[in-house]
């Protein structure tokens, strides 16, 4: 199974300047509860915005970078080969970035998505792919309205192939 999990603003917005825009901790915690024990594949400019390998999970990063080292990680040249080197396990997390997540859902290699909508539009400089309807069909869904951590209205929606 293999699941791009991904939070994004109401027009798409994913990121500025190699980080996120908004600050949702329950956003957060979920993300850790989902992706603990299971394999996350992530392109570099990601990672690095992470700074590390997130504890409890096999990070796999993609880079076109032949001699890119990163202790504790698998490192693979393409989606291809990086799923490939997870491909034993039963779940896998696409978590980023932009352009991973095109690549994933233009080849078809996602079973289903896993989506934090922030309900407000921002200014970014990457965009989550349009979510075909025709393709996505929402299965689940859960809204929450902004708290004193959490400073944005947001919902948790999941998404299965039709």
């Amino acid at each position: 199974m293999i699941t791009v999990i991904a939070a994004i603003a109401e027009n798409n917005a994913l990121g500025k300047n190699n980080d996120l825009i908004w600050h949702l901790p329950a956003d957060l915690k979920r993300f850790k509860k989902v992706t603990t024990g299971n394999y996350i594949i992530m392109g570099r400019n990601t990672f690095e915005s992470i700074g590390k390998p997130l504890p409890n999970r096999t990070t796999i990063i993609i880079t076109r970078n032949t001699n890119y080292f990163e202790e504790g990680c698998l490192i693979a040249h393409s989606l291809e080969e990086a799923l490939e080197l997870a491909k034993a396990q039963k779940q896998i997390f696409i978590i980023g970035g932009a352009q991973i997540y095109k690549e994933t859902l233009a080849k078809d290699l996602a079973d289903q998505l896993d989506i934090t909508l922030v309900h407000k539009a921002f200014d970014a400089d990457v965009y989550f792919p349009e979510i075909n309807k025709k393709i996505w069909k929402e299965t689940a869904r859960e809204d929450f309205k902004a708290d004193d951590k959490n400073k944005y209205d947001y919902s948790f929606i999941s998404y299965q192939k039709n």
